[in-house]
């Protein structure tokens, strides 16, 4: 059973072989068993304090040791090249994707949609797709391009990191910060799910505003698992993302070696359903922010790099409301996914696994059948329950991958859903 330090963002300190962490030092000149000290920075030194993420490591061997790197063959349809397609503000929907091949986590990635100019200019987000069917053996994966934020679908995952062991089932989310090494086995057996992939800075908690200091995501409920580590010596690679691209290069060692650690840049897990959600009590909807789990800002205040967003069970008892999310065309764009139960705006068509698009000033909004059913449902208290839907929205555009407009997953009568509205009646 894996063990979990709880809190957002703390500085903790924790060891798997007692005496191996320095007491009042990060650097000395002989630690304890021979460890090699090494920080890993995920900020620039000089971020201001308290902002600044960082993690002092004592391992078995220095992370810098292994030979060049060489492109990686593998995970086809991970990280390619975007459409050369002009961009069209059409909206677009993907069922979940049923021509997965068998191979691990990594191997299973597929990309789909990236919004911004990404790691290149550290700004925007990429939503990939995962459909794995056996554990990564002798295999770990670090994006030197973004933090990781993963969402079980189907099937649960374990996340074997430098800085301990994460498991995470459908419901539950990880957040693996950039630069950090691991693996991903399925103690399940198959599993789905989506990853979004952060090029901005970290994801932290909105701010709250006359909402006051407690609701939305608390700090209590994030947790970061202690010290844990892997002394495996012969055939081991390492597959890097760097700059879109993917790089490989052969240990020789297991990189998950770290055998103790103090810090407050490490990877962590939720659970959704611990999040305490906010909603009218009167009349009208408040704004969707207000489900909005975890932000990565950008250079304009009060708006988005990224924000990751979740659609849980909650009540509804506005009166005079029509209570589904209204028709509405943002500024923001908005991929969204399911992982369990229905959506209450969409009435068919959209499952678990799948994918839609909203780019920024696309009309969208309620299907006629949800528009129809809220529009003549009796307004009495509703519970909205089994169902978790969430949302990467973004200041920038989303942009397709070629595989993303090419697969059979793709609805091409997505605008559908939105004919059919009868016209407004005039006196």
């Amino acid at each position: 059973m894996t063990d979990y330090m709880t809190g957002f963002g703390n500085h903790f300190a924790t060891e798997a072989v007692a005496g191996a962490l320095p007491i009042g030092r990060n650097s000395p000149q002989k630690p304890a068993f021979g460890l090699y000290t090494e920080q890993l920075s995920g900020t620039a030194f000089t971020a201001p304090r308290h902002e600044n993420r960082r993690t002092w490591m004592y391992r078995l061997r220095p992370s810098a040791a292994h030979p060049a790197f060489a492109r990686y063959d593998g995970a086809k349809r991970f990280a390619p090249g975007l459409s050369k397609q002009p961009l069209a503000p059409n909206r677009l929907r993907w069922q979940p994707l049923s021509d997965a091949p068998a191979a691990d986590w990594l191997d299973s990635l597929t990309t789909m949609v990236v919004a911004g100019d990404g790691p290149r200019t550290q700004a925007g987000v990429a939503m990939h797709v995962y459909a794995a069917s056996k554990d990564m053996e002798n295999r770990v994966f670090a994006s030197a391009d973004g933090e990781l934020l993963i969402l079980p679908e189907q099937g649960g995952l374990t996340l074997l990191t430098e800085l301990g062991r994460i498991d995470i089932a459908p419901g539950q989310v990880a957040v693996i910060p950039r630069g950090v090494r691991f693996r991903v086995t399925l103690p399940d057996g198959p599993a789905r799910g989506y990853v979004a992939e952060n090029h901005g800075q970290p994801f932290r908690f909105p701010d709250l505003g006359p909402i006051g200091s407690n609701g939305l995501a608390n700090p209590r409920d994030f947790e970061t698992p202690v010290a844990w580590f892997e002394d495996v010596e012969g055939d081991y690679d390492l597959i890097q993302k760097f700059e879109g691209a993917l790089w490989t290069t052969n240990l020789g060692r297991s990189p998950l070696d770290v055998v103790a650690w103090h810090g407050n840049y490490a990877p962590y897990r939720y659970d959704l359903t611990r999040f305490n959600t906010i909603g009218s009590i009167s009349f009208d909807h408040p704004d969707p922010s207000i489900f909005t789990v975890l932000t990565s800002p950008s250079d304009v205040p009060g708006t988005a790099n990224a924000d990751f967003v979740i659609f849980p069970p909650r009540w509804m008892v506005a009166e005079d409301t029509f209570r589904p999310p209204w028709f509405h065309r943002n500024t923001m764009s908005e991929c969204m996914g399911l992982l369990y139960g229905a959506y209450d705006a969409k009435a068919d068509g959209f499952r678990p696994g799948a994918m839609s698009l909203h780019n920024q000033m696309s009309g969208h909004g309620p299907d006629v059948a949800s528009w129809k059913g809220a529009s003549e449902a009796e307004l009495k208290p509703h519970k909205i329950n089994g169902t978790m839907a969430f949302m990467i929205e973004s200041r920038w555009v989303f942009h397709c991958t070629d595989y993303a407009l090419e697969t059979s997953a793709l609805d091409e009568d997505y605008d559908e859903v939105w004919s059919g509205f009868p016209k407004a009646r005039l006196p």
